[in-house]
C-alpha cells in the first residue's frame, strides 16, 4: 500500500484565467439543468459550489488528447479504463454531500483528482483514496500545481475505507459497490451523510445516500439512475 502525502508542494503554475469563458459556459449550463430537475428533490446549484467549479480548470484533470472536450458535459475516458463523470454528475453529488469548512471527507475512487479539487475547495479536509497507482499518483501532482494543500491521498481498496482516519463528516465514492460497504458506513460520524453508486458493473445502478443519525441510526435512500465504473477489490 503506496502512501502520497499532502498536495500543495511543487507542480507548475497553473494559469486559471485559460479557457475561463468556457468554464462560465459549463457552469451556467449545469445550473440550468439543476433547476430543470429540481422538482425531483434535487438540489439547484449554489453559489459556493458554482466558484468551486470555475475555481477548477477541468482541463488540467483530463488526459492530453481530451482536453478539447474538457468543457463539453459528458463522461471522458482516463487510464486503466477508468472515467472522469460529466461535470453535472459533480456538481449534483457535491451539493448532495452538503460538506463544510473544516468537515473531514473520505473520497473512494479519486481518479483524475477532478472531485477532490471540488471537496478541497469547499473547505473540507479529504482524505483521498484510489486503488490504481498510476491515477493517484497523476492526480496528486495536478492538485500540487493548483496549490491544494488539504488533501491526503492513499492508493487502497476503498471497501474497507480509511479507519485510522476516521470518523468522517462525509463520504463520497465515485465508483459503484453491489451494496453499501459496512466499513464506510461504521466510518460515517453521527449526522453525517455517504453518497455512492450502488449495482452491479454494467447493471443498474441507483446514486444513494445513506444518512447516519445523531442516534446512529441509519437511512438509505436511492435518488437517481447512475453508470459508474465498479469499486475494485473488497
Amino acid at each position: 500500500m503506496a502512501w502520497f502525502g499532502k498536495s500543495g508542494a511543487g507542480g507548475a503554475a497553473v494559469d486559471l484565467a485559460a479557457r475561463q469563458d468556457e468554464r462560465a459556459a459549463l457552469v451556467a449550463a449545469i445550473a440550468r439543468r439543476m433547476r430543470l430537475d429540481r422538482p425531483l428533490g434535487l438540489p439547484a446549484l449554489s453559489p459556493r459550489v458554482a466558484a468551486a467549479l470555475m475555481a477548477t480548470p477541468r482541463e488540467l484533470f483530463t488526459p492530453a488528447d481530451q482536453t478539447p472536450y474538457a468543457y463539453q458535459d459528458q463522461v471522458l475516458p482516463l487510464a486503466a479504463a477508468q472515467t472522469l463523470s460529466q461535470p453535472s454528475l459533480v456538481a449534483l453529488m457535491t451539493e448532495l454531500l452538503d460538506v463544510h469548512p473544516g468537515d473531514r471527507v473520505l473520497e473512494v475512487g479519486v481518479g483524475s483528482g477532478y472531485q477532490t479539487a471540488l471537496l478541497a475547495h469547499l473547505g473540507a479536509t479529504v482524505f483521498g483514496l484510489e486503488v490504481i497507482a498510476d491515477l493517484a499518483r497523476a492526480a496528486e501532482r495536478r492538485l500540487a500545481a493548483l496549490g491544494i494543500r488539504n488533501v491526503t491521498l492513499r492508493v487502497g481498496d476503498g471497501h474497507g475505507g480509511w479507519p485510522d482516519a476516521a470518523p468522517f463528516d462525509a463520504i463520497l465514492a465515485a465508483c459503484a459497490a453491489p451494496a453499501v460497504p459496512p466499513a464506510l458506513v461504521d466510518q460515517l460520524r453521527p449526522g453525517g451523510r455517504l453518497l455512492l453508486p450502488v449495482g452491479p458493473a454494467g447493471g443498474a445502478q441507483q446514486l444513494c445516500l445513506v444518512e447516519k443519525g445523531r442516534d446512529g441510526r441509519v437511512r438509505e435512500r436511492p435518488l437517481l439512475a447512475v453508470a459508474f465504473v465498479p469499486m475494485v477489490g473488497g
